[in-house]
């Protein structure tokens, strides 16, 4: 699993560079300031060192490798002299400082610092256990490196974007300090971090890499696991406003299609609406339906089942968590890779020059979750259009409006959540516009040596961003959920689902005439993103991070 359950307190990690899981990166990543603690492992630091002894060894006999006595990419048929190996480090990571954009969050700076401290601490790249330690002790200075979003094809890795990285390690440039941009140099000197004077072949290790790409990766995969859950909780509260069938969610019907996403999100839905008399059921229907006493046509007072967006909905919410199975998978080996080229085999003496720089795998994953993700927004844009319809809702006032007699003198001026609608579908249409994949848009660049790249990284800051747009979209719908569950009677409704309206009314108020919301949506946002909602619904961080469903917690 990936990501971050809100503000998880972090601990020391201990890198090794094989068992770092992408919950331990975006926990550490999106902790407090100054708590981001990690160090290399005695085993890393010994085969970090072995690694230097073979390249050192390897220099000494003038054989030309790549990126330390060779130029770099299609430059790679002109060798120097061992002498100078030192000087084209600095070069290398300064002709790379053409980055465009906004810089990235401290999340991502902070996600990428760790997976790269953790991809050297393999030990094949040949740096210094001080480089690792050095870019660790800035990480838990919170000095983290201004890095540009944009530049990188995701082959050979990221370079433009770990440049920054490689820069601010050896006090070029600009760094965030505890939120404050300042000059890379004077942080380092106030932490008392010495900055590091590069050796052959370390500026080439830190910037030859997949860890930028990774991780935005990292922290789309956990932002998407948490939309699941909350598109499973709205689900509940449109069955609620919609007095829906929950027969839908039967277990018999989600075990004869047994994809296990499917099939948690069904249990999830069940166990978030226990104890509702507001959800209805096939059974209840019958119960209350009129006899048809020998008639050849009846009319029925009652839906036997409910639309798509309700009814299927275990089977959408469903693929993102089945997805996520594999993503977070592949996120897993890839943080826990060398990344690098070339890579020094201690075992054989023997220098390999190779292509692990190459972040397909991140990018086709990413590309595959940003459709899936975006397919929630579409799911409670639907919910949310029939909630606010008269002609669909079940007898709720039109865009939820408080009803008000006809010489009430307020009558007719408002419209309630009808601008919400509205707002909900166009960003909707945004999550979706961002879904066409990235990664088939390789560009042949740098004299033809790179002819064929991953573009991981544009698919995962895709995939970023197809999750905030999905949260706003979540947050205008639970807001209209809230709102459409008083008027239904919010005594009547589960003790889950009033949990969460509960908590949602602690930042927003009930709605009795037209008012601004775009306040009241950010702040519910937060409460998406931080994983308030899904707390509020009963699944701690805890059993979150570990896996454990609601259902499982209800059940024990």
């Amino acid at each position: 699993m990936s990501g971050t359950p809100g503000k998880i307190s972090s601990t020391t990690l201990t890198l090794d560079g094989g068992s770092l899981t992408p919950t331990q990166v975006a926990t550490l990543a999106r902790g407090a300031a100054g708590t981001a603690r990690a160090e290399p492992a005695a085993g890393a630091v010994e085969r970090m060192r072995a690694s230097v002894a073979l390249k050192d060894s390897l220099l000494a006999q003038d054989i030309p490798i790549y990126g330390v006595t060779t130029g770099f990419g299609d430059s790679c048929i002109r060798q120097i002299s061992g002498d100078k190996a030192h000087d084209l480090q600095r070069h290398l990571v300064l002709y790379h400082l053409n980055g465009v954009g906004p810089a990235a969050p401290d999340e991502v700076a902070r996600a990428t610092m760790l997976i790269r401290a953790n991809a050297l601490s393999r030990g094949p790249s040949a740096v210094r256990p001080e480089v690792v330690r050095t870019l660790l002790d800035c990480l838990a200075a919170d000095i983290l490196p201004m890095i540009p979003e944009r530049g990188s094809l995701g082959a050979s890795g990221d370079l433009v974007p770990l440049c920054y990285l490689a820069a601010a390690l050896i006090g070029e440039g600009e760094v965030r300090h505890r939120g404050e941009v300042r000059p890379a140099l004077d942080a380092l000197l106030d932490a008392g971090i010495r900055p590091l004077s590069l050796e052959p072949k370390e500026g080439i290790a830190l910037i030859n890499g997949t860890s930028f790409t990774a991780a935005f990766g990292v922290l789309a995969a956990w932002d998407a696991r948490e939309l699941a859950f909350v598109a499973d909780v709205a689900t509940a509260m449109a069955l609620e406003s919609l007095r829906g069938n929950i027969s839908a969610m039967h277990p018999f019907v989600h075990e004869n299609k047994p994809h296990p996403g499917q099939i948690e999100s069904a249990r999830t839905i069940r166990a978030l609406l226990c104890g509702s008399g507001l959800a209805t059921s096939f059974e209840d229907i019958l119960t209350r339906r009129e006899p048809l006493a020998g008639r050849g046509y009846l009319q029925l007072d009652d839906r036997i089942q409910d639309k798509y967006s309700v009814r299927c909905a275990p089977q959408i919410a469903g693929i993102v968590r089945d997805m996520l199975d594999w993503v977070d998978r592949w996120l897993e080996t890839e943080i826990n890779s060398s990344s690098d080229n070339p890579l020094f085999d201690t075992e054989e003496s023997r220098l390999h020059l190779g292509g692990n720089f190459y972040a397909g795998h991140v990018g086709h994953a990413m590309d595959s979750l940003k459709v899936s993700v975006a397919g929630l927004a579409d799911l409670m844009d639907r919910q949310l259009a029939l909630v606010v319809d008269e002609k669909f809702n079940g007898g709720l006032p039109p865009n939820l409006i408080v009803p008000r007699s006809a010489d009430d003198p307020q009558a007719g001026l408002h419209h309630g959540f009808k601008g919400m609608q509205i707002a909900a579908s166009a960003v909707t249409a945004e999550a979706l516009k961002q879904t066409g994949p990235a990664s088939v848009f390789s560009r042949s660049t740098e004299a033809h040596n790179q002819d064929k790249v991953s573009m991981g990284t544009i698919a995962a800051r895709d995939a970023r961003t197809v999750g905030a747009l999905v949260r706003e979209v979540a947050a205008i719908h639970l807001l209209a959920l809230a709102q459409a569950v008083e008027l239904r009677g919010i005594e009547y409704c589960a003790p889950a689902t009033r949990a969460v309206h509960a908590l949602l009314r602690e930042h927003s108020a009930f709605v009795t005439r037209d008012r601004r919301l775009d306040g009241d949506i950010a702040a519910v946002i937060g409460l998406i993103e931080s994983g308030a909602v899904r707390r509020a619904a009963g699944l701690a961080d805890s059993d979150f991070v570990t896996g454990r469903g609601l259902a499982d917690v209800v059940a024990a």
